[in-house]
Formats: C-alpha cells, sequence, structure tokens
C-alpha cells in the first residue's frame, strides 16, 4: 500500500534481515526497523512492532528461515522460541510450522527454508488482495462501515483483511466512509488504522470504543466488517478486545457484521471458541499512554490513578452466531460453512 505515494510491504527480508515497518512510532514517525537475529525478531513480534494476523505470521516465517540462515540454537529450541512470542495468533503457527517442515525435509535447509518463508509473504499478499475483491460488492453506492483495531495492510504483508475490501471499493470508484474505533488500550484504530486510510484518502471519523452502539443505533452505520486472529472450526472467532460487544450490538441492531480473514487464520484443529487461548498482556499498556507533543516528541505518560492496578486480555471471542459472514480468498461463507473452504 502506499505511504505517501509510495508502496510498501509490512514485513520484509533483506540479506537475512528482516525489515518491518515500525508500527509502535506510527503515526507519528515512519520508520523502517531491522532485526538481524532470530531473538530480534522475536522481540519484535513481542513488543508489537509488527502487529497483525498475516504481518505476524509472515514474520514468524522469516524468523525461522534466519535461524536455518545461521543455527546458533537448536532448531527445536528456536521453533519454541518464536512459537512463545504470541500464544492467540494463528497465522504465527501456520507460518512457522510450514517454514520449519520444508526446510527439515530437504537438503538445502536454509534455501529451502528462506523460499518457503517469502511464499508465505507473498501468498498472505495475494489473499488479501483476493478478499478486497470477493466483499468491495459489499460496500456498493456509498457505504457507512465501522472496523475495530486494525486490520489493514499494516496487519498484514500488503491489502490487508477487514480493510482490504475499502481500497478494493476506492478502485472501483466506490467513496465508503469508515468509522474508526479508537481500540484501547493500545489504539491501533486511532493511529494505525486512521493513518492508513488518510494515505489513502479515504473519508473516516476516529471514535471512542465506547460510541460503537450509539452510532449503530442512530441508524450511521450500515456494514461492520472486523479481522481475525484465529478463527475456530465452528465459525468461533478471536479479535482484539472489544470486537465482541460490536458484534452483539450490530446483531441486536440488524446491523450485518463481518470478519474478513485469510484461510492460513482458520484454525481446523480448534473445535470453537473454549480451545483459543487468550493472551493478556502487561498491565502497563492500560495504566501507561504515549503520544507526541506540539514541538514532536513522543512521550510516554501516566494516564490512571497511581498505584492502581490494570487487567490487559489482548483479545476476546465472537461466538459465530453473532457473524453475518466470513470473508476470505476464496469467497464469502458462512461460519457454519467454514469446512467447505477445507475441501
Amino acid at each position: 500500500m502506499l505511504v505517501k505515494g509510495t508502496h510498501y510491504r509490512t514485513v520484509w527480508m533483506d540479506n537475512g534481515s528482516v525489515r518491518m515497518i515500525e508500527q509502535n512510532r506510527l503515526p507519528f514517525s515512519f520508520e523502517v526497523h531491522a532485526c538481524n537475529s532470530v531473538e530480534d525478531t522475536c522481540q519484535a513480534i513481542r513488543d508489537m512492532t509488527v502487529r497483525g494476523a498475516g504481518a505476524i505470521g509472515a514474520t514468524a516465517g522469516f524468523a525461522m528461515a534466519q535461524h536455518f540462515l545461521d543455527p546458533k540454537q537448536k532448531t527445536e529450541d528456536a521453533l519454541e522460541m518464536i512459537k512463545r512470542t504470541r500464544p492467540t495468533a494463528q497465522n504465527l503457527f501456520y507460518a512457522v510450522e510450514r517454514v520449519y517442515n520444508q526446510a527439515a525435509n530437504s537438503r538445502k535447509p536454509s534455501s529451502a527454508a528462506l523460499e518457503e518463508a517469502q511464499a508465505i509473504a507473498n501468498e498472505d499478499a495475494e489473499a488479501c488482495r483476493m478478499i478486497g475483491e470477493n466483499a468491495a460488492r459489499l460496500l456498493a453506492g456509498h457505504p457507512r462501515m465501522m472496523t475495530h483495531c486494525n486490520a489493514g495492510w499494516l496487519a498484514f504483508v500488503d491489502w490487508g483483511s477487514a480493510l482490504s475490501p475499502v481500497y478494493a471499493a476506492r478502485r472501483n470508484g466506490i467513496t465508503p466512509f469508515v468509522y474508526v474505533s479508537e481500540t484501547s488500550p493500545r489504539g491501533q484504530g486511532a493511529r494505525l488504522t486512521a493513518w492508513e486510510l488518510g494515505q489513502e484518502g479515504i473519508e473516516h471519523a476516529v471514535i471512542p470504543d465506547n460510541a460503537s452502539g450509539f452510532f449503530m443505533k442512530n441508524g450511521d452505520v450500515d456494514i461492520a466488517i472486523t479481522g481475525a486472529d484465529r478463527i475456530a472450526a465452528n465459525g468461533d472467532t478471536a479479535n482484539k478486545i472489544g470486537t465482541y460487544m460490536k458484534a452483539v450490538i450490530a446483531k441486536e441492531i440488524g446491523i450485518p457484521f463481518y470478519i474478513a480473514a485469510p484461510t492460513s487464520t482458520i484454525d481446523f484443529r480448534c473445535p470453537d471458541g473454549r480451545g483459543i487461548p487468550i493472551e493478556f498482556r502487561n498491565q502497563d499498556e492500560v495504566l501507561w499512554k504515549s503520544g507526541v507533543t506540539e514541538d514532536g516528541k513522543i512521550e510516554r505518560i501516566l494516564t490512571s490513578s497511581p498505584g492502581s492496578l490494570a487487567k490487559n486480555p489482548a483479545f476476546d471471542v465472537t461466538p459465530a452466531r453473532y457473524i453475518t459472514g466470513i470473508i476470505t480468498e476464496k469467497g464469502i461463507v458462512k461460519p457454519s460453512e467454514l469446512w467447505e473452504l477445507k475441501r
């Protein structure tokens, strides 16, 4: 996608170094971060320098390739270290296991690993492009769409999932308006989704998380589309914390609520949402906030009562009954039809 008119991917590999857009600095500063070792790449996944389902998956695949290019520990140890970085993200497990298996069964493990990791990144970008093509029709006319968190190109290698239909619609002459839920506590909507839409010239407004029901009830929203970090076999879906509330409200009011994700996000080994592990992150993400001052300095400040503790679940699970459809690169299906995609 575009940054000041220049095309970028979210993550790529260059001479053994994993390069990625530094998402913790956006939208205040655009920087490219370099990870020169498996440990560096794992840390970038943990601290959310790179984040989002597909981007995490591609980065994990590149991390596994880094190991085979310069093995400094047992392969099984490197594999487990990468897997521990973000336990909810299905694409991470999909990518790292795929690169590991390809390299382990090759006479040239380093070449096989690098080739497979690059293939995963390319497939992610193409799958997200197809998600946009398949769902652009849902935004016919001048629709008012609501989304949550960031499931745009920053969350994948390119195009994104929930925002890919917006970008495809825009290229087809449709002009959607997007309500961007701020997404506390880290503000991925306010900071990343809003920045992406601004780069693409798409009209949007950032709204507080707890204002979503207000706008839906007032008839200001035609459709809601979010991404997913893991989809169980029955269609139950884990996504950024706050997604469940929006899905319940949309169902009550009668607003179509869609999940957009490549099929690599579907975990057919997980029967339902009860089997999806939920990551709890550091309480400081709730208690402290960062932003930019008038003179351009990025600062971190305490915004909660000193001494208070916080609980910080990163995801919640939306039951399949609240989901109108799941948008994939293979088409749009009902949650109950996921097994058709596998077949």
